[in-house]
């Protein structure tokens, strides 16, 4: 099986309809399965799951698309041969996606982070909307590249803040420069190579103090490289897509990463055959995640930093992803998240500071008001909520 395979472009959604909120206002999403908790990506180390196309019809046909596109041609077309009607269907699709695809959508991060009851803030977060001069990719081949991070650390702060500090740097290192066959496959190389190489330095610097570091972190990234996302993700925080279905006009929370934790059956499993197991729910009955940076007493018992990586087209019908540590998903569903920052959104009352824009100004109220209700709502964890738009 080749885990690098090109994928095919997902079926372009339709545009929602022009008006108020055309632009900023709710663009709400598509009803598509959200990825099993259970399904985790870890029967091998280089195991990339895909999420579903964006199109409503059947995902990756083709064959359903070229019909479309004959059908509608016309009675006073020109009758082509069988031949040319195969060819020149699949170069008019083609035509159709690249021209959809040459928009480039505009992403912009916000976040607001509490402590809860816990003593410290051991969370932490990146925010870059645009690093595409520090990545220096191919100019013929990338437009825009940006990165956004959340990072949940447990047994201290210090690995979390590692991760923030050190991940990204190295992936712009990494980055591939010049020219490359397939984009998808060297930017998937680039992050599993990234979060290898990131863990190895976190835990070489733990190793050798006294005594030596026992911190450990969860990661959740997403990459945009123009309109495609790469979601790479440890442990429990999730990343999720708003999405809107015009057909249904129903809002839906579409799951971009997987959680990794010591129950789901092929983590469980790669744990035992490492010597090591799962009590309570837990490695050894302590580690409450299966995969993550750091942890270095652990990696010994099949814990793992190989992230499950994923890829996801954007749609002119998407509207924002959130980010979030495991303090925020205790104590709200991912539906109940993005319905909550949705009425945020349409809140007319939020009040603007003289000189930022009104959708700055709610995007920001959004992310403070969901971090206040978890706390409210009884998490006793730290909560980290990251919202990025997707502007059109």
């Amino acid at each position: 099986m080749d885990l690098f395979g090109d994928l095919p472009e997902p079926e372009r959604a339709p545009r929602p309809p022009a008006g108020k909120e055309a632009q900023e206002g709710p663009v709400l999403f598509e009803d598509l399965p959200p990825a099993s908790s259970t399904d985790s990506g870890s029967g091998g180390p280089l195991l990339f799951d895909d999420l579903p196309p964006a199109g409503s019809g059947d995902p990756g046909s083709l064959a359903t698309s070229v019909s479309q596109v004959v059908k509608h041609e016309g009675k006073g077309a020109k009758r082509k041969t069988p031949e040319e009607e195969k060819n020149g269907g699949e170069e008019l699709v083609e035509k159709k996606v690249c021209k959809a695809s040459s928009v480039i959508f505009g992403l912009k991060g916000y976040v607001a982070e509490r402590k809860g009851e816990r003593e410290e803030m051991q969370d932490a977060h990146v925010i870059l909307n645009d690093i595409t001069e520090e990545c220096r990719p191919p100019s013929s081949l990338i437009t825009r590249v940006s990165y956004f991070a959340v990072f949940d650390g447990h047994g201290g702060i210090r690995a979390s803040k590692f991760a923030a500090q050190n991940l990204h740097q190295n992936l712009i290192r990494k980055f591939p420069k010049g020219d490359v066959i397939s984009v998808e496959k060297t930017v998937k190389r680039c992050l599993l190579d990234t979060f290898k190489h990131t863990d190895e330095e976190f835990l070489k610097q733990a190793s050798s103090q006294k005594p030596a570091w026992k911190d450990g972190s969860t990661a959740t990234c997403v990459l945009a490289v123009d309109n495609i996302l790469y979601i790479a993700n440890l442990g429990d925080s999730r990343a999720i897509l708003c999405r809107y279905n015009e057909e249904s006009q129903k809002h839906a929370a579409l799951s971009l990463s997987k959680e990794h934790n010591p129950t789901q059956y092929e983590e469980r499993m790669r744990i035992q055959k490492a010597g090591g197991n799962v009590r309570d729910g837990r490695v050894l009955g302590v580690l409450e995640v299966s995969r993550s940076i750091g942890d270095g007493q652990y990696k010994r018992c099949g814990v793992t930093s190989v992230p499950d990586i994923r890829r996801c087209q954007l749609t002119p019908n998407d509207r924002f992803i959130l980010l979030a540590c495991d303090g925020l998903f205790k104590v709200f569903t991912p539906e109940e998240a993005v319905n909550f920052i949705l009425s945020c959104l349409e809140d007319d009352k939020i009040q603007t500071r003289e000189g930022k824009p009104a959708v700055d100004a709610r995007y920001e109220a959004a992310c403070n008001r969901l971090a206040n209700k978890a706390v409210q709502r009884g998490s006793a964890d730290n909560v980290t909520v990251m919202v990025v738009r997707i502007g059109h």
